[in-house]
């Protein structure tokens, strides 16, 4: 498809993929871990504000099993963790447009779990992910999408890998450590397996978004004794 793009198609297909701080094909490769600052004035008194234990926090145990069975196992290809309000964001594969909120107690409960998040293979998930973009691809819609654009999702969508299993483990395993940090700890974060990559924001304002693939990397730089 690129032969048929003009010379102004094809500035406008480099402009967007490089433009956006994560475009249509997630990081840039160049990229793989972004650091944004956040309000300076939450950035400069992060260090007087007195930590007090959340919603989360008091089920942190319990609730990283749940989410990584969430991801893992079950319907959720996407969850937002807010640390400080115990408000949990998840997207599901049978309803992939809207977004659902859940309360960090409930999401501690199995019967909970049970009901809510419908059980299906993660292999089962992915595929399913496939089939939705080739949807889209094959739709009626997708015809008035500028060529450049066109050019940009069906090579994205070849070339698409979702994030390792092992590496969902990693990130969940790391949760009460990031959470526990004395000074720049974890305030909320999302983890998104169509996009491969981690978003955190600390209590200092500041957001780091990293690759999953080089996630324990991040961690073995930054944070002491990961484990």
């Amino acid at each position: 498809m690129d032969n048929q793009l003009s010379t102004e198609e094809i500035e406008f297909e480099e402009l967007v993929l490089r433009e956006s701080i994560v475009g249509a094909t997630g990081l840039n490769e160049r990229s793989i871990e972004i650091g944004i600052k956040g309000d300076p004035s939450l950035r400069e008194t992060s260090l007087e504000r007195k930590k007090y234990e959340s919603p989360v926090d008091k089920v942190m145990s319990q609730l990283v099993v749940n989410i990584e069975d969430l991801l893992l196992n079950r319907s959720t290809y996407r969850v937002f963790i807010g640390f400080n309000s115990g408000e949990i964001r998840t997207h599901s594969i049978f309803d992939p447009l809207r977004q659902e909120i859940h309360a960090a107690e409930k999401l501690a409960d199995q019967s909970y779990i049970n009901r809510q998040f419908p059980l299906i293979s993660y292999a089962d998930k992915i595929q399913g992910m496939r089939d939705i973009y080739e949807g889209i691809q094959k739709s009626k819609m997708f015809e008035s999408v500028p060529s450049y654009w066109k050019n940009i999702f069906i090579k994205r969508h070849k070339s698409w890998e979702p994030m390792l299993e092992s590496e969902i483990k990693t990130i969940m395993q790391s949760m009460k450590v990031m959470r526990a940090l004395p000074d720049f700890y974890l305030r909320n974060i999302t983890i998104c397996i169509v996009q491969d990559l981690v978003r955190m924001q600390f209590n200092c304002d500041g957001t780091q978004i990293i690759s999953a693939e080089n996630y324990q990397k991040f961690l073995e730089q930054n944070i002491p004794n990961p484990e």
